[in-house]
């Protein structure tokens, strides 16, 4: 009998050791997890707080009172640095794109087709149905995902090159990506000679030493500084 409940005592220990170390081991790799975890959260809100000062730069470079160093809204990147962040920032002027509650339904159908899709005539079609209906007019770019046919490719491609902040018929060709200037067969102008406006779309990427990356893409109206206030406001923001 003595022997026999030496030997459930062992085989006893040995269960508890057995599940203590399961325990253990459960325990270590959720801590590594949480670090890790915490590591990614403080270097994707470095990197975004990153990508926050290099929108509030170009804002900055829009409105500089002396014209050479104002940025000029035609989408060229400019390299800058902020803390030990590379930032890649660039600039469009609303003015510049397709307005979807303005634009002729045509030339909506031949920037569609001229980005590869053959759903031009159908999605144009339809925009122009949901426009002649008793509805607002469209309120934000995302609404176009709506459009029977549209499908999430395409809504990317067309996001860079329509707007509903424009109110214009027609892009301004001094603005306009060369995607656009060859769907509508827009002249080329300088943007230099040409007036952006009072919006405009701004995306900035910031990217760590470690290569934690963040990216903003923001639709922001720019207003007059008074009293302290913010020098604009922000229509449109996704990261």
């Amino acid at each position: 009998m003595n022997r026999a409940q030496q030997g459930m005592a062992l085989l006893l220990v040995l269960w508890a050791m057995a599940l203590l170390a399961m325990l253990l081991g459960t325990l270590v790799v959720e801590v590594r997890q949480q670090a890790r975890l915490g590591l990614w959260q403080t270097e994707h809100t470095r990197a975004s707080l990153a990508a926050e000062a290099g929108l509030n730069l170009a804002v900055r470079a829009l409105t500089d009172a002396d014209p050479p160093r104002r940025w000029v809204a035609d989408g060229r990147v400019q390299a800058l640095r902020f803390d030990d962040a590379t930032l890649q920032v660039s600039v469009r002027s609303e003015r510049g794109k397709l307005d979807l509650n303005a634009a002729a339904a045509a030339d909506f159908a031949r920037l569609v087709e001229a980005l590869g899709s053959g759903q031009g005539r159908a999605l144009a079609a339809a925009l122009e149905q949901r426009r002649d209906g008793n509805q607002p007019p469209l309120r934000a770019l995302e609404e176009l995902r709506d459009l029977p046919g549209m499908s999430t490719a395409l809504y990317q491609a067309l996001v860079p090159d329509v707007t509903v902040w424009s109110g214009q018929e027609s892009p301004d060709p001094a603005f306009a990506s060369p995607v656009l200037q060859r769907a509508l067969g827009l002249p080329r102008v300088a943007a230099l000679a040409g007036d952006p406006g009072q919006v405009l779309s701004i995306r900035s990427q910031a990217q760590l030493p470690d290569g934690f990356t963040a990216v903003i893409d923001s639709t922001v109206l720019l207003s007059p500084m008074e009293n302290g206030a913010r020098p604009f406001r922000v229509v449109r923001y996704n990261e």
